[in-house]
């Protein structure tokens, strides 16, 4: 345990602390000396034990003040954050469905283009096929009609 030299409202007190508190136990005890510094050159010198307690609620009020202030935060902080999980899951939503889609659009080109070449084969079935019989017509006519 450390012991801490403090002056507070004129006189001179020695507490203990927690070893490397020493510091922090200097600033709150300045802070609290301010406060009721500041009370005693508003309000006059009403006594000590009244000016203690109205710096003890003035203290205390600025705690739960701030107490609420960081509990609505958190709440905020909560709310901001499961909207960006929403968010977050809605982008991932998004993602997979585009990809679903792509994953569709790919499938639907390689069936297109299994088509294309497949009525092309056909395509080019039919002209040999047309050329053949033209080539046969063409043969037939010229047995049956010789060139005279």
């Amino acid at each position: 345990m450390a012991n801490v030299n403090i002056k507070f409202n004129g006189k001179n007190f020695l507490l203990s602390c927690d070893d490397g508190q020493e510091e922090h136990l200097e600033e709150l005890l300045t802070h609290i000396n301010q406060k009721f510094n500041s009370l005693k050159n508003d309000l006059g010198n009403i006594g000590e034990s009244k000016l203690l307690l109205i710096t003890s609620v003035k203290i205390m009020d600025e705690y739960f003040e701030t107490k609420k202030n960081i509990e609505q935060k958190k709440a905020e902080l909560k709310n901001l954050s499961n909207k960006f999980k929403e968010l977050k899951s809605l982008v991932y939503e998004y993602r997979d469905k585009k990809e679903e889609e792509m994953s569709k659009l790919f499938q639907d080109h390689a069936g297109f283009k299994r088509e294309i070449e497949k009525n092309k084969e056909d395509y080019e079935k039919i002209i040999e096929e047309a050329t053949d019989e033209i080539e046969s017509f063409v043969e037939k006519a010229n047995l049956e009609n010789p060139v005279q």
